[in-house]
């Protein structure tokens, strides 16, 4: 666990965190262990490993609040909590906390010639969520696009793996661009990336960025 500025965060491996303050936050948990329990849990995205069954079982209770965009619409249907669609650009605030829905999308991850994983046309997401006045940005699937030059907040969680997402080089040149305290990097150790993608997004930041590489819990 890690602590900043009194949000304890946790990576639960791939891109999943609980961000625990007055509320607790579950973003993305796929494969994840421990007992917490989400007041708000966010969704990226429809992909197994994003929006995984198993894992919103859970970590959910009754009350949660589950956010996803809208492409998740359909597979969220069996969950009776309350569930707030967003699009990207837009802002809402579920249970005090305020999240704001940021593009996520490929721009040269190919799944066949012409084809990215993730259109744009999709809305897909990132996150910016607001805890106790702290800003965190959770980027989903994305690659290194013009929306993160705009990207202000405290910590951010970026991918680093490629394949799927930007690389370690790409993220590090988006790190560069962003206005983050503190840089993460996420999307590794499962599906496809190792820790020496997260350590060498580190090394290509140098003195120029925090970047702080966290252990699975």
């Amino acid at each position: 666990m890690w602590t900043y500025e009194g949000i304890r965060v946790r990576w639960l491996g791939h891109d999943g965190f609980v961000l625990s303050g007055s509320r607790t936050v579950i973003i993305d948990p796929f494969k994840a262990k421990g007992d917490y329990k989400a007041d708000v849990l966010l969704i990226t995205h429809e992909h197994f490993d994003h929006l995984s069954d198993e894992d919103i079982r859970k970590f959910v209770t009754p009350s949660t609040t589950i956010v996803a965009p809208k492409i998740c619409e359909e597979p969220l249907k069996p969950y009776g909590q309350e569930k707030l669609f967003v699009k990207p650009g837009s802002s809402i605030e579920a249970k005090g906390v305020k999240i704001e829905a940021v593009p996520a999308y490929n721009l040269n991850k190919f799944r066949e010639p012409g084809k990215v994983f993730h259109p744009r046309e999709d809305g897909r997401v990132g996150y910016i969520v607001t805890v106790d006045g702290v800003r965190f940005y959770q980027a989903g699937d994305s690659d290194a696009t013009p929306e993160l030059k705009s990207v202000d907040v405290d910590v951010a969680f970026l991918p680093v793996s490629g394949t799927y997402v930007m690389t370690a080089e790409e993220a590090a040149e988006a790190a560069k661009g962003m206005k983050a305290k503190v840089v993460v990097p996420m999307h590794f150790q499962s599906i496809v990336g190792t820790k020496a993608d997260a350590e060498r997004f580190k090394k290509l930041l140098g003195a120029s960025k925090t970047v702080k590489i966290l252990e699975q819990e």
